[in-house]
């Protein structure tokens, strides 16, 4: 029974916000009894272009990739300073197009070993730190650089090239101030460093190509979502199921919960007209303090039912993936590596963080009032 507990409360640690999501979705429905309505609340093609998307980048980080790209950057360079700006730009550029938790959980323990290797673990706060925030800046400006993203693309109706030219000037302005972070920096000499990484089987790495243009036929509405997650299934089920077990059911599920959540509020007209008059005239600024709290999926999903106003909730909730620690979820996985691997140092490390995403959000967030 004890042990029981102990699993229970581990799980409860490491997946709060399916917890959390579940419960009120649970709670919900006591106030709205459960229907066939329930399956229109879901946006069954989000749910398969994530799936399909978090496959496929599975699979190029599993093929090593990404690693094999930033070892090869590195072997080439001379300072300190050289070195920071490769390794936070890897996960700014990379993130646009694997997401920013696959970015960070790929880039943040390789830039731990390649300081630890180049002797420079004194810059392992400042790194980690840059990586964090240039992977939730960089994920910014497509719809496939992270899950809220994605989400509202769809359910705002926007094409493509307006969603990336909506989110551009400020992924343009993160750019110029992480690459200020990183020259501000003093250059020191340091060796090149010489990394080992996996032989990539060709392949399977066309095959997680032809994956991730399927993905982007469907980004452009040129395929079903439904038949690209079908055919994604069919192909791990048969070739590489260890990897279908890897894909992160948790945040599926999460967001599953989220729209029944979401489709049984919106089904009480009291509760409907408050938060869309709480809404009206601010959905930036309410999606920017709401993700403080709940984090920007959840403040995504919450908020998407109530208002219409789409270029302004999606720079909120983008925006509002800085700020607290939890403001963005995948936040949490370079605040992990820190405390696993420098345990004495996990406070300070929280410190800068938070003094450098406050700072970041209070400069995007003037840059957006100049813009408005």
């Amino acid at each position: 029974m004890t042990n029981i507990f102990h699993k229970a409360i581990g799980f409860l640690k490491q997946e709060t916000v399916l917890c959390a999501a579940a419960l009120l979705a649970v709670v919900s429905a006591f106030f709205v009894p459960p229907s066939l309505n329930y399956i229109g609340y879901v946006d069954w093609d989000t749910l398969a272009l994530l799936f399909s998307l978090m496959a496929v980048m599975k699979g190029f980080q599993q093929a090593g990739v990404f690693l094999s790209l930033g070892s090869r950057l590195l072997g080439r360079v001379g300072s300190t300073r050289t070195m920071l700006l490769v390794l936070v730009f890897l996960p700014f550029f990379l993130s646009m197009v694997m997401t920013n938790d696959v970015s960070l959980i790929t880039f943040v323990p390789f830039g731990m070993v390649v300081l630890k290797l180049a002797k420079q673990e004194q810059l392992m706060i400042p790194t980690v730190v840059l990586q964090t925030l240039a992977a939730n800046l960089g994920s910014m400006l497509t719809p496939m650089g992270n899950p809220q993203n994605l989400y509202l693309y769809a359910q705002s109706g926007m094409d493509f090239w307006s969603f990336c030219g909506l989110m551009l000037p400020y992924v343009l302005l993160s750019g110029i101030c992480l690459a200020a972070f990183c020259l501000f920096r003093p250059a020191q000499p340091v060796a090149a460093v010489s990394m080992e990484y996996q032989k990539q089987d060709l392949k399977k790495l066309a095959c997680f190509c032809i994956g991730f243009l399927l993905c982007l036929l469907g980004l452009f509405d040129l395929l079903p979502p439904l038949a690209i997650a079908a055919v994604t299934a069919l192909f791990l089920l048969i070739f590489d199921r260890p990897l279908l077990a890897k894909i992160d059911y948790s945040l599926l599920a999460t967001f599953l919960a989220f729209f029944v959540f979401i489709g049984n509020l919106g089904a009480l007209e009291e509760f409907q007209t408050f938060l869309s008059s709480i809404l009206s005239g601010y959905e930036e600024l309410v999606s920017v303090l709401a993700s403080q709290i709940i984090s920007n999926v959840p403040a995504a999903l919450l908020l998407s039912g109530f208002t219409q106003q789409w270029p302004a909730l999606i720079v909120g909730c983008n925006l509002g993936g800085l700020g607290t620690l939890i403001a963005s979820m995948a936040s949490l996985i370079s605040y992990k590596q820190v405390a696993q691997e420098y345990p004495a140092k996990k406070g300070r490390y929280f410190l800068w963080f938070t003094l450098a995403n406050v700072g970041l959000l209070a400069i995007l967030l003037l840059e957006s009032w100049l813009l408005g």
